[in-house]
């Protein structure tokens, strides 16, 4: 399977190089028809910075008091507070003290906040950062969260977005759908792969793949 693998450059910042591998694989949405390794920009100094700068350049001019990392983006959500607050001596959030913080996962799957940790949620500009949005889903479960603790969306930011927008909110990414050559998402029922018992290749998360 990996010898298959393509190295795609990021149309917003050519210093930004991923790996993705075709084939039929399983998230816990939807079946795709790509791998795309993601981990570089999660932990990779350099790699991870100049993620962190395309989101600030998105988002100057936007109030963000805190950005909440989802799928283990909190070394970009770090420099991405950075970025925000020094990069940019004349933006709204120039000198500002940023909290990066993760939601916890309940044991009916529901993200929540301690309440230690809910005072940065209350009535603050928060930015959701995630490393992947093929469905959107797990974008809009962190919404509802970020409703019912009274939190006002400042954006959503994904390494990779299939989706453009969600509902009437825009997507701000490095990578996007037309990155990937022919990159496509179905439920299982409207698979084309499965109808035509294509063989699937990996489960797939965010921690990466395990073959099947």
């Amino acid at each position: 399977m990996e010898a298959r693998i393509i190295e795609i450059t990021s149309s917003r910042n050519s210093n930004i190089k991923i790996g993705a591998i075709p084939g039929h694989f399983i998230t816990g949405h939807s079946h795709v028809n790509y791998y795309v390794d993601m981990h570089s920009l999660k932990r990779q100094f350099k790699t991870s910075k100049e993620a962190a700068r395309v989101f600030a350049a998105d988002f100057a001019n936007t109030p963000v008091d805190t950005i909440i990392c989802l799928e283990g983006t909190q070394v970009i959500g770090a420099f991405l507070a950075e970025s925000l607050s020094e990069d940019f001596p004349h933006s709204v959030n120039s000198g500002a003290d940023i909290n990066v913080i993760t939601p916890e996962m309940n044991s009916n799957k529901q993200m929540i906040f301690r309440d230690d940790s809910q005072s940065v949620i209350w009535n603050k500009n928060v930015l959701v950062l995630i490393s992947s949005a093929s469905t959107g889903r797990t974008v809009e479960a962190c919404l509802e969260c970020l409703t019912y603790y009274s939190g006002n969306l400042a954006g959503v930011a994904a390494l990779f977005s299939a989706v453009e927008e969600l509902g009437k909110i825009p997507v701000s990414a490095v990578f996007y759908k037309d990155d990937l050559p022919k990159y496509e998402s179905f439920t299982l029922s409207e698979c084309p792969m499965c109808r035509d018992k294509v063989k699937v290749d990996a489960m797939i998360n965010d921690h990466g793949y395990s073959k099947v």
